[in-house]
Formats: structure tokens, C-alpha cells, sequence
């Protein structure tokens, strides 16, 4: 089990709304597509780190500062000795390394992953040499697709290829690991330090009015439901959901896309659409949410 256990960023879960209620620019489409790609491949990742055997702290997905400079740390394991650190690349298709460049054979170039791993090294050791800690900080790039292929790589590079990755995992659980007290605390300390916003934030400009309102179904998220007695009703996949849960759902769509808005019955009949009765919004609000202020200036926090 995780020490820190992975969870969606608010910027994907914003991204996915918006990927359904507009029509996203090529390049937002694009960076949502990267940004739900990407996580899919550190999940993909945490399959096996949480199967090793030795004893050691998984935390996933760090978001850590040092001098001023922020880094994110998709993948920790800290060992008896060691802090191994991992950037998690889900990349597919066929690329060409070379000390100048990191391109996929038609020609485009990407970022070299190993440029953005000695930065986060370099932070990651200022920082435990702050806190005190002399764990030896390895780190390396893990590439999770198995349609991942790389053409030219030295041997010596701190790159783990989809065939390797099995090998490269069972060497980490040989490590020799006794874990005490002060492995947890620089754990705690980490988790501590975590931050949840990140600055290198990336999302489209929105206002309510270009927002397309109406409620979704919780399982194939089309708009094509109904209410039907105490239940909202797909007519594409055939889910039900009782429509106290569906309202409460939606409300928490609504809070992510526009957390600077008041809440109000109003409001949240306008954002569900397909809810006639106010009164079955305001009870929905009421048993789940605080109530602030009377008559037509209340709204629910």
C-alpha cells in the first residue's frame, strides 16, 4: 500500500469537465490529452511498485519546493539507504536519442526527460541535506507504454525501457531495507510539505455563459438523461441514479469549474437543467450542505 496514495489532479478533473461542456482550442484538447495520458502511466507504474515486497515508503506523486523552485516527483520509494525517484513517461511510438535531442522519428522534437530528472535530483537532494537526511538519491526515468520504443540510447543512461521494467523491479525489492523512525518522519515531512496547487497550471479561459449547463450521466457522462419519478435515467447506457445524489454530484462540477460563486438554488437549477422542482434542489443542498443567510440571499457552503 501507498504511504501517499495518488489521486487526479484538479487540473485533470477540470480539464474533463471542460472537455465535455466546450469545445477545447487543438491545443487544449491536446494538453488534456497529454494530462490524461500521463496519469494513466504513473497508475500503470504503481501496479508495480506496489507489489514489491521489501520494506520501503511509496509516495506517489509529490509536488515539493526548494529554493524558491517547485518539482514534482511522480513516483518515491524510500529505501534503508536510498531515496529512488522516478519521472513516469507514458510515450508510444518509435523516438531517437541523442545528447542534443530527444525526437520521434518523424522529426518532432520533445522535451529530453533526463534534462527534467537531473533538475528534480538536484532539488530533491538540496532538500533532504536540508532536512537532515543522508539517503543517496538515485532517480531514473521510467518509460511505462510497451509501444514505447528508443533508438540510440547509452547503456549508462538512467533510462528504464518497457522491457527492462521487470528486471529493474525486481533488483529494487533485493535492496536491503530496514526501515525506522526516521524514514517515517522524512516520509511525514514530505507528505507535509506537499503542495496542492501547482504554478506550472495550464487551463483554458471560461465563463459561465459559454459552459454548456445540464446534468451528465455518472457513467458515460453523455447529457442525453432524464428525471423519471425519484431517479435520473440515461437514455445511451441505461444507468439510474437517484436524483438527490445526481444533484449533489453535479454540484461539486459546478464548485470545481466556478469555485468563486456562490451557491444557490437558483444557480444550481440553472447548472442541472433537467430538475423542475426547486424544492427537491433546495432539500438536495440543505441535507448535504451549510446554509447561509434567508430568503433570496441564501446560498449553501
Amino acid at each position: 500500500m501507498p504511504y501517499k496514495a495518488r489521486s487526479e489532479s484538479v487540473v485533470l478533473k477540470t480539464l474533463r469537465l471542460l472537455n465535455k461542456r466546450m469545445k477545447l482550442t487543438e491545443d487544449d484538447q491536446r494538453y488534456y490529452q497529454n494530462q490524461e495520458k500521463g496519469y494513466a502511466g504513473e497508475v500503470q507504474f504503481d501496479v508495480f511498485t506496489e507489489k514489491l515486497q521489501r520494506s520501503c515508503y511509496i509516495l506517489n506523486d509529490l509536488l515539493l519546493e526548494n529554493n524558491k523552485s517547485s518539482f514534482q516527483l511522480d513516483s518515491s520509494l524510500i529505501f534503508q539507504g536510498t531515496f529512488s525517484l522516478f519521472e513516469v513517461k507514458n510515450f508510444e511510438g518509435e523516438y531517437v536519442y541523442d545528447a542534443e535531442y530527444f525526437k520521434t522519428l518523424s522529426g518532432r522534437d520533445i522535451q529530453n526527460p533526463l534534462d527534467q530528472l537531473k533538475r528534480s535530483k538536484l532539488l530533491l537532494s538540496q532538500l533532504l541535506q536540508s532536512l537532515g537526511s543522508k539517503l543517496t538519491v538515485e532517480a531514473y526515468v521510467i518509460f511505462i507504454n510497451p509501444q514505447f520504443t528508443l533508438y540510440q540510447t547509452p547503456p549508462d543512461l538512467p533510462f528504464i525501457l518497457p522491457t527492462q521494467l521487470d528486471r529493474f523491479m525486481s533488483k529494487l525489492d533485493q535492496k536491503p531495507s530496514l526501515l525506522n523512525q526516521s524514514h517515517k518522519n522524512l516520509a511525514d515531512k514530505l507528505i507535509s510539505l506537499h503542495q496542492t496547487e501547482s504554478p506550472y497550471t495550464q487551463l483554458p479561459m471560461y465563463e459561465y455563459d459559454q459552459i454548456k449547463k445540464g446534468m451528465t450521466c455518472k457513467v458515460c457522462h453523455s447529457f442525453s438523461v432524464s428525471v423519471v419519478g425519484k431517479k435520473v435515467v440515461c437514455k445511451e447506457c441505461g444507468c439510474e441514479e437517484m436524483v438527490a445524489l445526481a444533484i449533489m454530484r453535479n454540484v461539486e462540477e459546478f464548485k470545481l469549474l466556478f469555485p468563486e460563486r456562490k451557491i444557490t438554488t437558483n444557480i444550481i437549477q440553472d447548472w442541472c437543467g433537467i430538475v423542475p422542482c426547486k424544492k427537491t434542489i433546495s432539500r438536495s443542498l440543505g441535507k448535504n450542505l451549510k446554509i447561509i443567510g434567508k430568503g433570496q440571499w441564501a446560498f449553501y457552503e
